[in-house]
C-alpha cells in the first residue's frame, strides 16, 4: 500500500473572520486577524483560532510507493485553499494511501474537513465507512480514513501518547531525539507574520521539511513496530538522503546539512 504522509500550513481566515462579525471593509487584513486573536485571548487566554477559522495555504506530502519516494506541495499562490484541498482527497481518491500524520486528528484533518466542506471539495474515498462504490468498500467499514482507531490514517502523535494529550511529545524535539534535523528556521507561530510579508515559498519550504521530519519518524517507528528490520530500516533512510540531494534546493542542502550521517 502506498504511504503519504501530509502536514499543513494555515493563517487566520481573514475573509470569514470580516463575515461572521460584520466587520468594516476599512480594516485591514492585519487589523481583522488582531481582533480575532484578541477575542480569543479573552476568551481562553490563547490567540489559536478555532480550526473552521483557519485557511488553509499549504499541504506538503511525502508520498512513498514501491517505484518511488516524492515531496511535494499543493501551495499558494499555484492554486487557492479549494484547489489545495480538492488535489490532495484526489490523491486519497487515486492511491488510497495508508495516511500518516502528527496530530493530523487533532488539527490536518479537522480543518481540511471544515475548509472542505465550505468550499464543497469531493472526498467519496476518504470519507468511505463500508457503503461506498469501490470494489473493497466493505473493508473500510472496519477499516476507514476516519475512524479513530482505525488505521488507514495513523496519527503517530497521537498513537505514540497512547491517545492521551498530557503525553504528547513535540515532534521537532522527538525527531531530532532520534538523530534527525527538526525544524529549521520557522515554526507554525511565524507563519502568519511570513505570510503577510509574501514569504509563501518559505512556508512551503518549512512544511515540506515538517513532512519529512514526520515519515522519518514514521521509519522509526516502522522498525519498532518489526515492519523494517536495522537492514531494511537503514535502506529507506538512504532513499530519503538520496532523494533530497538529487533535489538540490536550499531547504534540502539546509536539511541534509543539519543530519549527519550515523
Amino acid at each position: 500500500m502506498p504511504v503519504l504522509v501530509f502536514d499543513i500550513e494555515t493563517v487566520p481566515d481573514v475573509a470569514g473572520i470580516r463575515v461572521l462579525n460584520d466587520l468594516p471593509d476599512e480594516l485591514s487584513d492585519y487589523e481583522v486577524a488582531e481582533f480575532a486573536f484578541q477575542q480569543r485571548r479573552a476568551a481562553n487566554g490563547t490567540d489559536f483560532l478555532p480550526l473552521h477559522l483557519q485557511r488553509v495555504v499549504t499541504i506538503s506530502c511525502v508520498l512513498r510507493d514501491a517505484n518511488q519516494f516524492r515531496v511535494f506541495s499543493l501551495s499558494e499562490p499555484d492554486c487557492g485553499e479549494r484547489d489545495i484541498i480538492q488535489r490532495f482527497f484526489d490523491g486519497i481518491e487515486r492511491y488510497t494511501p495508508q495516511i500518516v500524520s502528527w496530530n493530523g486528528g487533532g488539527f490536518d484533518l479537522p480543518v481540511l474537513h471544515y475548509r472542505g466542506l465550505k468550499h464543497g471539495v469531493s472526498a467519496p474515498r476518504y470519507w468511505d465507512q463500508g457503503e461506498g462504490d469501490y470494489n473493497d468498500s466493505r473493508d473500510f467499514k472496519w477499516n476507514s480514513y476516519i475512524g479513530r482507531y482505525h488505521s488507514r490514517h495513523l496519527d503517530l502523535m497521537d498513537l505514540l501518547a497512547m491517545y492521551q494529550p498530557r503525553a504528547n511529545a513535540p515532534l521537532d524535539e522527538l525527531a531530532k531525539l532520534m538523530g534527525f534535523p527538526g525544524k529549521l528556521g520557522m515554526d507554525g507561530s511565524v507563519v502568519w507574520p511570513a505570510f503577510q510579508e509574501g514569504r509563501i515559498a518559505e512556508i512551503r519550504d518549512y512544511c515540506e521539511t515538517d513532512v519529512v521530519n514526520t515519515y522519518l519518524v514514521y521509519l522509526g517507528f516502522q522498525r519498532m513496530r518489526g515492519q523494517l528490520d536495522a537492514v531494511g530500516y537503514a535502506a529507506e533512510v538512504a532513499v530519503v538522503r538520496d532523494a533530497l540531494t538529487r533535489i538540490g534546493a536550499k531547504h534540502w542542502e539546509e536539511f541534509l546539512a543539519a543530519w549527519p550521517a550515523a
